[in-house]
């Protein structure tokens, strides 16, 4: 599932990016912005490079020619380079937030943010791959879902 173009931040465009790498193996930009376009993100191939610079993409080399690929994540840094790095998909809804990781990643995730001082999140609760939010009754999980799309991104 891919992130609307309506709400399309920066980081959400390179969980998508990510996301897409892993999918579809792409060999050139213009593979990713075409891909990016179905999924309602319009971008320039300018851009594309630097979500890719800013991602740590490289060319793998193969039989094919190659393909782009991703550094293996690493798992270190504080709650703003893991949340970048192993959340692929942001929802909100009352005062939840649902945080979408790799298999095995959700723990790591929510023991990051639990341990950081971030305001608007009384806690977390951790399955395999999904890691829920609560925020305040009557809070706004959205302010706080965009705040998490935030952190970890450089423009």
């Amino acid at each position: 599932m891919y992130i609307h173009a309506a709400m399309a931040t920066t980081a959400a465009r390179r969980r998508i990016i990510r996301q897409l790498i892993q999918e579809h193996r792409p060999a050139r930009q213009s593979e990713l912005v075409a891909l990016l376009a179905e999924v309602g993100h319009e971008v320039t191939q300018a851009t594309v490079s630097r979500d890719l610079d800013a991602l740590g993409a490289a060319k793998a080399r193969d039989d094919d020619g190659g393909h782009y690929t991703l550094p293996r994540p690493t798992g270190t840094g504080g709650p703003a380079e893991i949340v970048a790095e192993f959340v692929h998909q942001i929802s909100a809804s009352g005062n939840l937030v649902v945080l979408r990781t790799p298999p095995g990643a959700a723990h790591m995730v929510a023991g990051a943010l639990d341990r950081s001082a971030f305001e608007g999140i009384l806690g977390t609760v951790a399955g395999d791959d999904t890691v829920l939010v609560v925020t305040p009754a009557g809070g706004d999980a959205a302010a706080v879902a965009r705040r998490l799309e935030t952190m970890g991104v450089s423009s």
